[in-house]
């Protein structure tokens, strides 16, 4: 009795032990695993006759390795055949970081298409550090949109890349606060009128300023796709949303104004995604087809 008794507590051990080596090994993969998202967006500002304009966005990566000099992102990122890479803020985390590994990615995606940059909440709390990034980038042919604008062009067509600088780069950031200064870094940045107007911001949060300012498409991050998703439910928790938040991934519209959020592709104070694989975005923008 006493035999039959130990052998089933040691099956339930071993059984413990492989189930928790399964759940490791899943957590460790679905970590590591990049999945490629891509939206086509349809506008009738751009011309019936204009190509599509393919985007790739990459956001959140602090300073994660996806395989060697970032060789797993790089090669999917060839693969969508970008005609411009917008990077959506926190390139780097301000906890631990790591220059060398943003640049690995930056240096080579550079080679690929024109590259748009905007900051995040972390490139401001890395303050002397980030100096040196931007530097770095710029140097490297990094079009950083902090509170500008540039045009780009594309088989005769024409759309207006604006970008938001980080309010964490203010003193002021409650989020009340927030909603502010992105209102005025906003209306700062000026376009053609009538132009496709495509806006860079890490916030998404902010939904409703980019809407009351006319914003045609929004790409945006910082939300790490709510961290652990549940089914039916989506996102647990996201910075400046709070529980169970609202706009953690996917595609949101109100009015003229649509907004896509990246899950992005790194963590940060939370080192763990759970049923939240990390996420390249490709989106199309296309001329709106007569019906």
């Amino acid at each position: 009795m006493e035999k039959r008794r130990i052998l089933k507590h040691r099956q339930i051990l071993i059984a413990a032990l492989f189930g928790a080596a399964l759940l490791t090994g899943w957590c460790f993969w679905q970590n590591k695993a990049v999945r490629t998202t891509v939206y086509v967006i349809e506008s009738s500002k751009l011309k019936p006759d204009a190509p599509d304009i393919t985007i790739i966005q990459i956001s959140d990566l602090h300073n994660a390795e996806f395989g060697d000099k970032q060789e797993k992102l790089i090669r999917k990122i060839k693969e969508a055949k970008p005609d411009i890479i917008a990077v959506t803020g926190d390139l780097i985390d301000s906890n631990h970081t790591d220059i060398g590994k943003a640049m690995e990615l930056i240096s080579q995606a550079v080679t690929i298409a024109p590259v748009y940059f905007v900051t995040g909440n972390h490139e401001a709390w890395a303050a002397e550090s980030y100096i040196r990034l931007k530097r770095e980038m710029e140097n490297a042919g990094v079009h950083i949109l902090d509170g500008i604008s540039e045009t780009f062009s594309l088989g005769g067509q024409q759309i207006c890349l604006m970008g938001a600088k980080d309010p964490a780069f203010y003193a002021r950031t409650e989020y009340g606060d927030a909603q502010s200064v992105m209102n005025e870094a906003i209306g700062d940045i000026s376009c053609d009128g009538g132009i496709y107007k495509l806006l860079l911001s890490h916030r998404p949060e902010l939904f409703q300023v980019y809407v009351d300012n006319g914003i045609d498409l929004v790409l945006a991050g910082h939300a790490h796709g709510g961290q652990f998703r549940l089914p039916f439910i989506g996102g647990v928790v996201a910075p400046g949303q709070g529980l169970f938040p609202k706009y953690t991934s996917g595609i949101f519209a109100e009015g003229e104004t649509e907004m896509i959020v990246s899950r992005g592709l790194g963590n940060s104070i939370i080192p763990i995604r759970i049923n939240n694989r990390p996420e390249l975005v490709v989106v199309r923008i296309t001329p709106a087809k007569n019906k």
